[in-house]
């Protein structure tokens, strides 16, 4: 029998232990021994959990426990679970997590201190989705050009029901933390953070690259509106807070931000809490991983997975999918300035003569090309909005040629920029 104690049983960790229990007959099979959840280490011992196993508010229960073969991390945040972590790896325990804030941040120091002792991670990104394996073996012989994931469903829930509702912002995501979906203080999802913790990850397995949250470009949702819905619609794009990562040449681009993005894409066709995650490689060419990105019973299979492996292997592979180091090409990570991309931007300026020709002469300036401009009429006080889109620029043009225009009198509000991603 192989035993394991979970260190933070709530949503997920009670969905673990009853799955484990439910699903005995059938998972003993696939693992070849019977798996048991045998303790479980809770913050607050007098909340009630729909559990059937014994409870603890002593992590040093699980980690010092002899008996015990593998540590489930559920706590969440950085660094106590990091401590906890490193502890059962001392212990000669395998650890499985679905913490993708531990692992942005600590990934690489983990995979050292492991070595040979098995840490899983499945869980961590998009959910149900086993993304973490497809990456690590299902792809593992192709080069990895481009990933492209919905890794939020907060987020996606909130564009879609914009997008088809009509809705607005302050409106959907009320209305999603009524559900639960997001937290009362939602900075963490609607502010990219979340997409690009999980983001790191799959760049880790994918590319050997070795950034933090505050090395790439992170950018939310905040500042959509019904404007920017409208040109979406008006021109075919869908609207999706995307975590991207892209190999050109020997750089890595690596960015969470919205994006507008035609319709007919597979990925844009993802809607309401779903994740996606699409993987283009050199040889198998595009692929599309589709499911629930978050949940008890979702996120629990995806740690259910991992044990399993752990259990039929005695020892996993290399933790981030490497023999040895991956650095034959001389992989670095690309600078936010140097993405090239069509841009959106939305504006709101005096309705008079000569505003356009003094904005396109700025863009101009700054070799910045337009393809589309609209404007919408004055409702009061003489002030339009102007949308525009530009064909492929560099990032750091459009940011200069927005910190002109913003400077002009002529403007009344901030320029808003959503990148278009082909």
């Amino acid at each position: 029998m192989i035993k394991v104690g979970i260190i933070g049983v709530g949503t997920v960790g009670a969905s673990v232990a009853n799955i484990l229990e439910e699903n005995c007959d059938l998972i003993t099979a696939r693992a070849g021994k019977e798996i048991k959840v045998v303790k479980g280490v809770v913050s607050n011992l007098s909340k009630k959990r729909d559990v059937n196993i014994p409870l603890s508010s002593d992590v040093n229960d699980v980690l010092d426990d002899p008996e015990i073969d593998i540590v489930v991390e559920l706590m969440g945040g950085v660094e106590k679970p990091y401590s906890v972590v490193k502890t059962a790896l001392a212990n000669k325990k395998a650890v499985v997590t679905a913490n993708k804030a531990l692992l942005a941040y600590h990934r690489y120091d983990l995979q050292e201190i492991a070595g040979d002792i098995p840490i899983g991670y499945e869980a961590s990104v998009a959910g149900g989705i086993p993304i973490i394996n497809a990456l690590k073996v299902g792809l593992s012989a192709n080069q990895i050009t481009d990933i492209k994931g919905i890794m939020n469903g907060t987020c996606n829930y909130m564009l879609t029901k914009m997008m088809n509702e009509g809705v607005d912002y302050a409106e959907i995501l009320q209305e999603a933390q009524d559900l639960g979906y997001a937290e009362a203080d939602p900075t963490f999802d609607v502010g990219g953070f979340d997409a690009a913790h999980k983001l790191l990850i799959l760049a880790s397995i994918a590319y050997g690259i070795d950034a933090k949250p505050e090395d790439i470009l992170i950018e939310g949702i905040e500042n959509i509106n019904q404007d920017d819905i409208s040109f979406a619609k008006e021109f075919g794009y869908a609207i999706k807070l995307l975590a991207i990562a892209k190999k050109i040449d020997t750089d890595i681009s690596l960015r969470v931000h919205p994006v507008l993005i035609k319709t007919e894409k597979m990925i844009a066709k993802i809607d309401g809490v779903m994740n996606g995650v699409s993987v283009i490689g050199d040889k198998v060419g595009e692929t599309l991983y589709y499911g629930p990105g978050a949940g008890g019973d979702a996120t629990a299979s995806a740690v259910i997975s991992d044990i399993i492996e752990i259990v039929r292997a005695g020892q996993s592979s290399p933790m981030l999918g490497f023999k040895k180091p991956f650095n034959s090409e001389n992989l670095k990570l690309a600078s936010k300035e140097s993405i090239n991309s069509e841009y959106y931007l939305r504006m709101q300026v005096d309705d008079k003569p000569g505003v356009l020709a003094k904005i396109a002469m700025i863009l101009g300036d700054y070799d910045i090309s337009i393809d589309t401009f609209l404007q919408r009429p004055a409702a009061q006080n003489s002030v339009a909005t102007l949308l525009c889109a530009t064909h492929n620029c560099l990032e750091k043009n459009i940011q200069n040629a927005i910190k002109t225009i913003e400077d002009l009198d002529i403007i009344k509000t901030n320029v808003t920029m959503i990148r278009i991603e082909g």
